[in-house]
């Protein structure tokens, strides 16, 4: 996937630089590579960067960067920062790419499919990593790396090694690397509902029924009907 965005260059770097540049709602950034023994100050549209933040590839997203005065260049997204109050973007930074050279790039990993281990064993799947590093060209970095659970029965997982290779792209993470697997519940999980019952239980014993105070009243009534009787009968 490739998308465009339209930059201009900015005079200088720096803070008020930057306070300047956001106050005419545009996002500073800075563009890495190339010729330059420096980054090059630049700024962008806010809108068309946080588009492509919120894309399917995000930060992965090749991008025909339209500079004013220099042409286009193919560029990925370096670095960014994001306000956490009002969401938006505060900083970006880009790099050059070469489109005749392999690149290393982090890409989301997705499970596909359902596990009998989850299913008819009762176990529970467990995403120990949600990325990995793969090498390709620059045009052909995958959105994201599916990885099917489908055959996956408890203690069961699937490993780098194991990630079908695509075809313009392979993995460089550790290959003994655990990406998912289905492990047994936590014994505090499955303990939980029967302690539960056993306090129940022991709140129902330890309260005594409402019959037998009832009956307890009624042996102190009779009682103490004999005591009149006796009184009655020495009075006599």
């Amino acid at each position: 996937m490739e998308a465009i965005l339209e930059a201009t260059t900015r005079d200088t770097l720096g803070k008020n630089e930057a306070r300047r540049t956001r106050r005419d709602g545009r996002v500073p950034g800075v563009l890495y590579g190339g010729d330059k023994t420096g980054g090059t100050p630049i700024s962008v549209e806010p809108r068309p960067l946080l588009k492509i933040l919120h894309s399917e590839a995000g930060q992965n997203t090749l991008i025909a960067l339209k500079l004013a005065g220099a042409g286009d260049t193919r560029v990925l997204i370096k670095d960014f920062q994001i306000d956490p109050i009002t969401h938006q973007v505060l900083h970006a930074d880009f790099y050059r790419v070469a489109m005749d050279k392999v690149l290393q790039v982090t890409i989301p990993v997705v499970v596909k499919g359902e596990a009998p281990g989850v299913k008819q064993q009762a176990g529970v799947l467990e995403f120990i990593r949600r990325e990995i590093v793969v090498e390709c060209l620059p045009a052909d970095i995958p959105e994201h790396v599916e990885v099917d659970v489908s055959n996956l029965m408890l203690h069961q997982g699937i490993r780098v090694r194991e990630i079908p290779t695509g075809a313009k792209w392979k993995a460089v993470s550790d290959p003994d690397m655990m990406i998912v697997h289905v492990i047994m519940p936590k014994a505090e999980e499955v303990a939980a509902p029967a302690a539960e019952g056993a306090v129940a239980a022991a709140a129902t014993a330890t309260t005594p029924a409402e019959p037998e105070v009832i009956k307890k009243g009624k042996k102190e009534e009779a009682e103490g009907e004999k005591k009149e009787e006796k009184k009655d009968e020495k009075k006599k």
